[in-house]
């Protein structure tokens, strides 16, 4: 007769438990989370309606048709049960129905150093056909703030290459600077300048919302084969959705971070700054946001500081993004919404003038009108006080511009004047440069300084 089989101790059957629990818990760990898939129920222009899922307010979706067409999609409001979506891609091929899948994660992008010498659109996708982008590492597309008080002040000047800014618009290393411009006043052409003279360890250029042919010419012709060695150039031409518009933005921003967060000196150039402005004006109509000056939307002022402020100086002894933002005024008109927006948030703004580009003088720098907020901080007495006399005789001369026209002045009437107008001939020459000839920071000072300096006469 066979013994009874010994029952386990309470100490064993608490082991046996407790293995048990851990294999099921790694099941649970291991198994795919229950995704609540929702169905699209209307479409009217770019706006998506989505009714069944839940995402949070910028989460990803992917949008599944019954033929297999596959669009991602971003969430960009919500009222009531109904999510409003943006696409990112091509939208031909959805259907009634079709299926919104969530994502999980947030947006991140590929950064990394096999990204220099390339160009990518709005979602980090190689447009060049060189292949395969092999970056490690990722970022939030929509960066973290900065404690303002963690970031490294303004102190040194930095080398732009064109003789009228080192000299009256000085710009400091970190520094944001804004590019006032209508169209035809050579916008493209001092873009181009800078990317190539200005002494920086890494180029990011986001060109958004600009025409295709900008964008072939920009790479080809501007920057060149051994401008782009240590460039990056982030394109979302103007048929591109307005939601990837904005992410080539933001793109070229993070970008821009992750240099910077590794000690390098960036220079981000973003053309434009309006283009960006005008895609959120119209994803918020198309959501149906009010319209406020001129049709752009409150979320349009929300979103220009916070792609700004990502920009300037990070740690000290770190790193420092200068950034250049191109603002397009719309019939010249300086007061637009958008560069009235751009000029609070800015550290300083270079205008170029219609009038000074028909007489001919490139770059058509508006001397009267353009200032840099971060000069007087890194500029030497001696600097400051020869780049205050150039202004003050250029000015005294262009104020009394007609009356000298028209042969109304009698010369000797005004002694201020009568010096002005002596020294007008050789102003006007210091501040013409040819687009090939790049004027370093020092030659630029010397210049300067001898160009207002007092005639033998005077002395």
């Amino acid at each position: 007769m066979s013994q009874p089989l010994p029952l386990p101790t309470p100490e064993a059957r608490r082991t046996a438990l407790s293995g048990h629990l851990a294999r099921r818990r790694r099941r649970v760990d291991r198994a795919s989370p229950i995704i609540a898939e929702g169905r699209l129920v209307r479409m009217v222009g770019l706006t998506l309606e989505a009714v069944g899922c839940e995402a949070p307010v910028g989460g990803r979706c992917l949008i599944v048709g019954s033929g297999g067409a596959q669009t991602e999609a971003e969430v960009v409001g919500f009222a009531g049960e109904r999510v409003f979506l943006m696409p990112v891609g091509d939208i031909h091929g959805l259907t009634p129905g079709a299926r919104v899948r969530p994502l999980s994660g947030s947006r991140n992008t590929p950064v990394g150093e096999a990204l220099l010498g390339r160009v990518v659109d709005g979602s980090g996708r190689p447009l060049d056909g060189r292949g395969p982008l092999e970056c490690d590492a990722r970022m939030p597309l929509r960066g973290q703030a900065i404690n303002p008080l963690s970031r490294a002040p303004l102190e040194a000047p930095l080398d732009v290459g064109v003789r009228a800014i080192n000299g009256l618009l000085t710009v400091a290393r970190g520094q944001r600077m804004g590019l006032f411009a209508g169209s035809g006043v050579g916008k493209s052409v001092l873009l181009g300048m800078m990317t190539r003279y200005t002494a920086a360890d890494i180029t990011v250029v986001g060109l958004v919302g600009e025409r295709g042919r900008e964008v072939n010419d920009f790479v080809q012709k501007t920057l060149g084969p051994e401008g782009m060695k240590r460039a990056v150039v982030v394109a979302t031409p103007a048929d591109d959705p307005p939601l990837m518009r904005l992410h080539g933005a933001m793109l070229a921003t993070t970008i821009a971070e992750y240099f910077r967060d590794r000690g390098l000196n960036v220079l981000l150039l973003m053309d434009s700054l309006t283009r960006f402005a005008q895609a959120q004006r119209e994803i918020g109509l198309a959501i149906g946001e009010p319209p406020a000056t001129k049709g752009y939307t409150p979320s349009v002022f929300a979103r220009l500081p916070q792609l700004v402020e990502r920009a300037g100086n990070g740690q000290p002894g770190g790193g420092s993004i200068t950034a250049f933002y191109t603002v397009l005024a719309e019939g010249d008109d300086t007061n637009d919404p958008i560069a009235d927006a751009a000029r609070a948030v800015l550290d300083g703004h270079v205008v170029l003038s219609r009038r000074v580009a028909e007489s001919g003088r490139y770059p058509a720098i508006d001397i009267e009108a353009s200032i840099s907020r971060a000069m007087n901080d890194i500029c030497a007495p001696a600097h400051r006080e020869a780049a205050q006399r150039f202004r003050r005789l250029y000015a005294t001369w262009s104020q009394n511009r007609d009356l000298l026209s028209v042969g109304a002045y009698k010369p000797g009437s005004d002694p201020a004047l009568d010096e002005a107008v002596a020294y007008q001939p050789e102003l006007e020459g210091w501040l013409r440069q040819d687009m090939h000839e790049p004027v370093p920071l020092n030659p630029s000072l010397d210049s300067l300084a001898a160009v207002v300096a007092p005639r033998n006469e005077e002395a």
